[in-house]
């Protein structure tokens, strides 16, 4: 019996229209899930990273990364492990407070580094960087409150040092 993972698949795809469609297209025709997905050009205009955060058995994983590999807009695909990688996500969190609840929000978010980018008469908006660990972390305190919104990025990330560096001649 396998046991379900998840795992960080780093792409770089042509920047062309319907490329992200395409993609999810692919995860949606063949039943796989993903669990986050996030994209942004990357300092060539021409090239697109997308990460995306599935989870499946090994096999299905495995499945994944070769039907991905083999779309047309695909330049390169690759597993970001843990050990080797960098991971960021960024959530915005739109919490109710009254007054007396006000500066014990805000001693959450200095706990762990968070920003309060937005203060309203009966709500604070607070942002939060990290791991997908603290940032689980920081939305479960403040689940103690009443959050009104919360928008979460989904992980982005890089492979550490410069070795496995990806360069394209187009």
């Amino acid at each position: 019996m396998q046991t379900t993972q998840k795992k960080v698949f780093q792409l770089l795809v042509d920047n062309t229209s319907g490329v992200l469609s395409r993609i999810s297209g692919l995860f949606s025709r063949r039943g796989y899930n993903i669990e986050s997905i996030t994209a942004g050009v990357t300092a060539d205009p021409r090239i697109t990273r997308i990460t995306i955060v599935a989870t499946g058995d090994d096999e299905i994983l495995e499945q994944i990364e070769k039907q991905v590999g083999k779309l047309v807009d695909v330049r390169d695909i690759r597993e970001l492990k843990p050990e080797k990688s960098v991971y960021r996500e960024l959530a915005l969190i739109k919490v109710r407070v009254s007054a007396a609840q006000r500066q014990e929000v805000i001693a959450i978010s200095n706990i762990f580094r968070a920003n309060i980018i937005d203060v309203g008469p009966e709500n604070l908006i607070v942002e939060i960087t990290g791991n997908q660990s603290k940032v689980d972390a920081c939305v479960n305190l403040l689940g103690n409150y009443e959050i009104l919104e919360l928008a979460r990025t989904g992980i982005a990330g890089l492979g550490r040092g410069t070795e496995n560096l990806v360069h394209f001649d187009l």
